[in-house]
């Protein structure tokens, strides 16, 4: 049986999904209880709306996970503590899938992608795995993740199968935050590589159709290994973001999709010093650069600052404005989800 606030969000979700985007809250250090959902529809007409916590019924098995990502509703989530444990998940039909087990070593490091192509029709899940050796015990540069290894063994799962398949290896070494930001464009999933020696970073594609892998070209002003880069979707197009020295953020976009661009410097946002919700709190998520989360219908970018608040950028005013919910968690990771009750229509066999 649904909680009351679960009826409640279904009870939104038509309006929701007609007129609004939905904004996810995944609370990873939220205490006395970690790892929470929380929902609130978005649009400027709303600020100020309640946000309502979810319980995914598989919490109790799970008590840490990561969300990897947001696809036609549906959420792919992946315990972050104990094993290799995937979900997917409707959290406003309270519908779920616990996925099969995959067959790797519990030492080494897995990075996510979710993602679904519409010329196959097809969900699928991407699991790269790094297997821990003998250059993992070396100390790595600073700043640098020890997720340096040399290559990975790549596993796909396609919903409605009932095992997970080895595609092969690949020798890029990705940012493990990558497990957390692959952006879904085209049928693709995308991901950064680690800037190693004096390479500078690359952008790795996956097609979810033919699944291949592909570098996609990065813009040559971009490309210097000291600046912090992500990926983003705006609208329907690859974004990717620069994080400046000097605070400022650049958005270069690929509003028609090739491997070789052209890309296109479509926001300069300068630097920004936010007010957070909670000034005390000194447990910021890592004090990341600011992230961006979507592009807002009437053409204003909504930015996640360090984890603790949010904020909506015009880029013709150059004006930002700060966005707050009632109930909003302290600590959270901002996804960008579309509402929908349905599911997924080649349901997975017992």
């Amino acid at each position: 049986m649904l909680s009351h606030d679960a009826q409640l969000v279904n009870l939104h979700m038509s309006r929701t999904m007609a007129n609004n985007i939905c904004l996810l809250f995944h609370c990873e250090y939220d205490c006395p209880i970690r790892n929470q959902l929380y929902f609130v529809e978005f649009s400027h007409q709303n600020e100020g709306a309640r946000v309502r916590k979810f319980y995914p019924p598989f919490c109790a098995s799970m008590p840490e996970f990561n969300v990897v990502g947001s696809c036609n509703g549906l959420l792919c989530i992946a315990d972050s503590l104990y094993s290799d444990a995937v979900y997917i998940y409707n959290p406003f039909a309270s519908n779920y899938k616990q996925l099969p087990t995959s067959k790797h070593s519990q030492q080494g490091e897995t990075i996510l992608g979710f993602g679904f192509h519409p010329m196959i029709n097809e969900y699928k899940v991407v699991k790269m795995i790094y297997q821990k050796n003998a250059f993992n015990r070396r100390r790595p540069p600073f700043g640098f993740s020890p997720l340096l290894y040399s290559q990975s063994e790549i596993q796909v799962f396609t919903l409605g199968s009932k095992t997970w398949r080895s595609i092969g290896k690949i020798c890029y070494a990705l940012e493990h935050r990558s497990s957390l930001e692959a952006p879904l464009v085209n049928g693709r999933l995308h991901w950064l590589t680690q800037p190693v020696s004096f390479d500078v970073r690359k952008i790795i594609s996956f097609d979810l159709a033919d699944e291949k892998f592909q570098e996609l070209s990065i813009p040559d002003c971009a490309g210097s290994r000291h600046r912090n880069h992500a990926l983003a979707v705006l609208g329907r197009s690859l974004a990717l973001v620069v994080h400046c020295r000097n605070g400022d953020s650049e958005i270069w976009v690929m509003k028609e999709y090739n491997a070789k661009g052209p890309w296109l410097k479509e926001f300069k946002i300068g630097a920004y010093s936010p007010i957070f919700q909670n000034p005390h709190s000194e447990r910021s998520l890592g004090l990341r650069p600011a992230r961006v989360i979507c592009l807002l219908k009437d053409g204003e970018v909504l930015i996640e600052y360090e984890g603790r608040t949010l904020v909506s950028y015009n880029p013709k005013s150059r004006n930002f404005k700060n966005l707050v919910f009632w109930r909003m968690p302290a600590l959270f990771r901002t996804i960008a989800h579309t509402g929908s009750l349905n599911w997924i229509e080649t349901p997975i066999e017992e």
